[in-house]
C-alpha cells in the first residue's frame, strides 16, 4: 500500500491489554479473591443478599452525588433494559424528541418511532463524531438522548442547553458516562447505566435512576400499551418502592453483585467521583497529546470540547488509508485491530460495527494511564505494518 519502512516494533507492552468498550477492564489489582464474600446459593430475597443489593444502590448514589429525592434501582438486562423500561413506561404523555448521533441512540429512535409507534416523535440526527443541533429541541417535549456516544466518541460537555423549567422529561442513557463524567442531575430526569462500563463490573444488570418529576409521571400517566413484568415500575397505582431498596424484579447474580460492590469500594479508594473523572480525563489527554501532530490518526470527534474521555474513537488518517475505497478502509482498519490483538498490545479495539472504520480505545477509570502510553506506539506500528501489506 505504501513504500516506506514501518516504525520499529515497540519493546514494551501494556500490562493490561484490555481496552474493550464493554465489558470493560476490571479495576487495577482485581483478582477473583475479591469475590469470596459473594452470597452464592442464597435467595436474593433473604436478609443478607438483599442488604448487599441495597448497598450497591446506596454506594452508587453516594459516589455519584445523586440528589436527595431521586430513586435508584437495579433492573434486568443491563443498560439496555434500564433504557427500555424508561421508554416504555414514561413516553406517550407528550411529544418526543430523540437525539440520535451513534448506534445506541439510533436504537432508541427506532424503538420510539417503529416499536412504540409514537406519531408525534421527532428524530434529531447527527453524523458519527458530532452532536445533534440542540437548538432544534423543543423542551415542551420529552427528550431521549445518549449522554456519551459509546460508538462515536462524543459526549455532551455540560447540561447548559437544557432549561431548568422544562416541561418534558429528559431521559439520558449514561452507560459510558456514569462514574467518569460530572452529570448535571438538575437537568436530567431519568439516568441509566450498567455495571460493566466505567467500574468494570460484570454484565446483565442495569441501573435506573428517577427524578421526582419522573416518579410523578409514573404515578399520573398510564401508557396505552401493555407492559411486560420486567418493565413494570408501578403496582395498583403506586410506585414499586421495593425496586429502589434492593428488591429486584427478577433474580440477580449475587456473584455480579459482589463484583459491583468491589468496583464501588475501589472507586471510593481512588477519590470517589472526582478521582474517577481525573483518571479518565488523564487517559484522554495522553491520547490527545499523541494524536497532535500524528499523521496516522485523528479523533473521530473533531471538536475537542465534545470528545469522550471513556469511549475514545480514532479514525485512521494516513494518506495510504484515505486513498482506499470504503471497503478497503473497513478491511484495513480491521487488520490494524487484529494485529494489535495478535501482538497482545490491545484487545477488542476495532470500531463498532455501525461506526466509521477506525479504532476505539476505552479510557475509563479502570484503565491505567501507563497502559495507554504503552499502547500508543503499538498503534503507530500496526498502522505502518498494515500499510506495507
Amino acid at each position: 500500500m505504501a513504500d516506506f519502512s514501518p516504525v520499529a516494533k515497540p519493546a514494551v507492552h501494556p500490562q493490561n491489554p484490555n481496552f474493550s468498550s464493554g465489558p470493560c477492564a476490571k479495576r487495577p489489582g482485581f483478582s477473583l479473591t475479591a469475590l469470596e464474600g459473594a452470597l452464592l446459593g442464597r435467595s436474593h430475597r433473604a436478609k443478607g443478599p438483599k442488604a448487599k443489593l441495597a448497598e450497591v444502590i446506596t454506594l452508587s448514589k453516594q459516589i455519584l452525588g445523586m440528589p436527595e429525592g431521586w430513586r435508584l434501582g437495579i433492573v434486568p438486562a443491563s443498560d439496555t433494559g434500564a433504557v427500555e423500561m424508561a421508554l416504555w413506561s414514561l413516553l406517550g404523555a407528550r411529544p418526543v424528541d430523540v437525539l440520535a448521533h451513534e448506534s445506541f441512540s439510533e436504537a432508541w429512535a427506532t424503538d420510539v418511532v417503529k416499536q412504540l409507534k409514537l406519531a408525534d416523535a421527532r428524530v434529531i440526527k447527527a453524523a458519527y463524531g458530532q452532536l445533534p443541533d440542540v437548538t432544534q429541541i423543543d423542551f415542551s417535549h420529552d427528550i431521549v438522548l445518549a449522554w456519551n456516544g459509546t460508538t462515536s466518541g462524543v459526549r455532551f460537555p455540560n447540561g447548559d442547553f437544557i432549561p431548568a423549567d422544562r416541561e418534558g422529561l429528559v431521559i439520558a442513557d449514561c452507560t459510558s458516562a456514569a462514574f467518569a463524567m460530572d452529570l448535571p442531575w438538575g437537568k436530567l430526569d431519568v439516568v441509566t447505566w450498567s455495571w460493566q462500563k466505567v467500574l468494570g463490573g460484570e454484565a446483565g444488570h442495569g441501573m435506573l435512576a428517577l427524578s421526582p418529576r419522573a416518579v410523578e409521571r409514573l404515578l399520573t400517566y398510564t401508557p396505552a400499551w401493555p407492559l411486560p413484568k420486567i418493565f413494570r415500575l408501578t403496582s395498583k397505582g403506586k410506585l414499586s418502592e421495593g425496586i429502589f431498596v434492593g428488591e429486584t424484579i427478577n433474580t440477580p447474580s449475587m456473584l455480579c453483585v459482589e463484583d459491583a460492590l468491589d468496583g464501588l469500594r475501589w472507586a471510593e479508594s481512588v477519590g470517589g467521583l472526582k478521582g474517577l473523572i481525573a483518571r479518565s480525563e488523564a487517559n484522554l489527554k495522553a491520547i490527545a497529546d499523541w494524536v497532535e501532530g500524528n499523521e496516522r490518526v485523528r479523533f473521530l470527534a473533531e471538536d475537542a470540547s465534545v470528545r469522550s474521555c471513556t469511549s475514545i474513537c480514532l479514525a485512521i488518517d494516513a494518506p495510504w488509508f484515505k486513498a482506499l475505497d470504503a471497503e478497503g478502509q473497513a478491511k484495513a482498519a480491521k487488520t490494524v485491530a487484529a494485529l494489535l490483538e495478535k501482538e497482545n498490545a490491545a484487545l477488542d479495539t476495532g470500531a463498532y460495527r455501525d461506526a466509521p472504520p477506525g479504532l476505539r480505545i476505552w479510557g475509563g477509570a479502570t484503565i491505567e494511564k501507563s497502559d495507554i502510553l504503552a499502547l500508543l506506539p503499538w498503534i503507530d506500528y500496526a498502522i505502518d505494518t498494515v500499510a506495507q501489506a
